[in-house]
């Protein structure tokens, strides 16, 4: 069948869309695919559920935030196992793992040369083995993203980005996502509503994105707790996974200081701290920082929530957050402060910082990191 549709790459979405992956394979030329995916996966049954490839080998030690340790045992196995293409199976953590092998499988070390703010954009060629998406959440959109984004050795969260890390197709199947907990679908459902909040309100012009990055915003907030109060229903889950490949195929605008405050909280290896919760945190204070910068662009997303005041956008997100069981201090999250304000130089150098409608410091990182708090 041909894909559902074609933007960026392409997107087979439907139930039972899993049933496809054979014909896809085939298609790329991938005769012994390496599945990266992470024991979540595993334990919930998921590859049981895939077409039986008795070609393909399993790498399931895929970290919740994947790390360059990560990825060097996976290009270990793909290498030991004469791998020619790559299955990304999971969560955003998996996806990203595997964009990464895949760019290592043909690139010389070290990793760090490829990181965005190293210089690495030039350096990503298109040389490199193929990968197929999975995505068994509904928030990252990794699945169709340009971005990967890994904790390196030295502590430091760094996006790899390149239109070369798009996969070359996406299996977008809302029947894997029907196990998935509800303060996972929380967490990841709060990661696709930033993702189309933050792109939308980025400074570059880019009509298109900002038209998909509306209507998965509101997708995403009218079925959101549903998909959280009732996981086995498919029209929810199919809203919210479809809301997060939107949030994915936006990633071209840019993001946020959301995403620039979150990416060094989850670089903490010791805490393990889930990514779309603290967009969930982030979210109101940044867009209260924000809106003087971008009034009008306020005004847009009141109106696509119904809400007749721009003032309380951000207290919109909040009392969802808190609707749907997720924490809205970072207190909550029990990192202590001073660990919080240590990252605020990253929170700074962070990429997504760039694209924010009001220029970010140091200082004001610390002190949206306060507010948060």
């Amino acid at each position: 069948m041909p894909p559902t549709f074609h933007y960026l790459t392409d997107v087979y979405f439907e139930p039972g869309a899993i049933r496809q992956l054979p014909e896809i394979l085939d298609r790329l030329g991938i005769k012994r695919p390496l599945i990266v995916t992470d024991p979540g996966v595993v334990a919930a049954g998921i590859l049981a559920q895939m077409p039986d490839l008795s070609s393909a080998f399993v790498f399931a030690d895929v970290d919740s935030n994947p790390t360059e340790t990560n990825v060097e045992r996976g290009l270990e196995r793909y290498h030991s196992s004469a791998c020619d293409g790559l299955i990304a199976v999971g969560g955003g953590s998996p996806i990203d793992c595997a964009k990464v092998i895949s760019v290592l499988v043909t690139h010389a070390p070290p990793l760090e040369r490829y990181a965005f703010l190293k210089g690495g954009l030039e350096r990503i060629s298109g040389q490199k083995p193929a990968v197929v998406a999975v995505p068994t959440t509904a928030g990252t959109g990794s699945e169709v993203g340009r971005g990967a984004l890994i904790t390196f050795r030295n502590g430091r969260k760094w996006a790899l980005l390149s239109p070369k890390l798009i996969p070359q197709a996406s299996l977008c199947d809302p029947l894997l996502t029907l196990g998935l907990p509800p303060w996972l679908t929380a967490g990841s459902g709060m990661d696709a509503i930033s993702h189309c909040v933050e792109t939308f309100l980025s400074p570059r012009w880019n009509p298109v994105a900002e038209a998909i990055a509306l209507d998965g915003l509101e997708r995403a907030v009218k079925h959101l707790r549903t998909a959280v109060r009732v996981g086995t229903n498919v029209e929810a889950r199919s809203e919210m996974l479809l809301a997060a490949v939107q949030g994915g195929l936006t990633f071209q605008k840019g993001l946020g200081a959301v995403h620039s405050l979150s990416h060094p909280l989850g670089s903490l290896q010791h805490r393990r701290l889930h990514h779309g919760t603290l967009n969930a945190v982030m979210l109101p204070h940044v867009l209260r920082f924000n809106a003087e910068a971008c009034p009008e662009k306020i005004s847009r997303l009141g109106e696509t929530l119904r809400i007749s005041s721009p003032a309380v956008v951000p207290d919109f997100f909040a009392t969802l957050a808190h609707e749907i069981g997720l924490p809205t201090r970072l207190r909550d999250l029990s990192v202590p402060w001073d660990e919080v304000e240590a990252q605020s130089q990253a929170a700074f150098e962070d990429h997504s910082g760039a694209t924010n409608p009001k220029p970010l410091s140091v200082e004001v990182c610390r002190e949206l990191y306060r507010l948060a708090y």
